[in-house]
């Protein structure tokens, strides 16, 4: 059983790891999302980053509200958005989601994403680095400084700049 008011460390992957997320219009989506579950007092997000394929979080679920059902709703609830995006902008990609399953037609998110509670600070920074460098790797190469990603955090701890409107200075959470 997770605990609220714990940061944890979050990471879903697309479906067969496809690059779905190149794309900045389901990137939107997912951080549309994240602002919305901050709004609600839901939980608070001290970072993130959203890879072609994947996204990493640290985050912590509120007090008043279950984990799992944060979790659960967070994929569903994007992965409901993106595939009414693909069914209208592009349907013939949509069909690369299709898994026919008896109860969904389509899968976006990878079952089964890691989450790890954070239990200290050295963590917490350690798993922040991490993902501020993600877009940086040899693999990836998105930027060459971490907050010169736009779909990441690090902007906001490099130079104090919350262009998303719902990050928190882990340090403060």
């Amino acid at each position: 059983m997770k605990k609220n008011n714990t940061l944890y460390f979050f990471t879903s992957t697309i479906l067969e790891w496809k690059h779905l997320l190149k794309d900045n219009n389901y990137k939107v989506i997912i951080t549309d999302t994240l602002k919305f579950l901050c709004t609600a007092e839901k939980i608070k997000v001290c970072a993130f980053v959203i890879m072609p394929n994947h996204i990493h979080l640290v985050w912590k679920i509120l007090p008043d509200n279950n984990y799992s059902d944060i979790q659960r709703d967070f994929l569903k609830f994007t992965a409901k958005e993106i595939i009414s995006r693909l069914k209208k902008d592009s349907p013939e990609y949509l069909k690369h989601f299709f898994v026919g399953a008896r109860d969904r037609n389509y899968q976006i998110w990878e079952r089964s994403p890691l989450s790890i509670e954070i239990l200290s600070k050295e963590v917490a920074e350690q798993k922040i680095n991490y993902i501020h460098k993600n877009p940086l790797t040899e693999k990836w190469k998105l930027a060459d400084e971490p907050q010169h990603y736009k779909f990441s955090s690090a902007k906001f701890y490099y130079e104090g700049i919350d262009e998303f409107g719902f990050l928190e200075n882990y340090m403060l959470v």
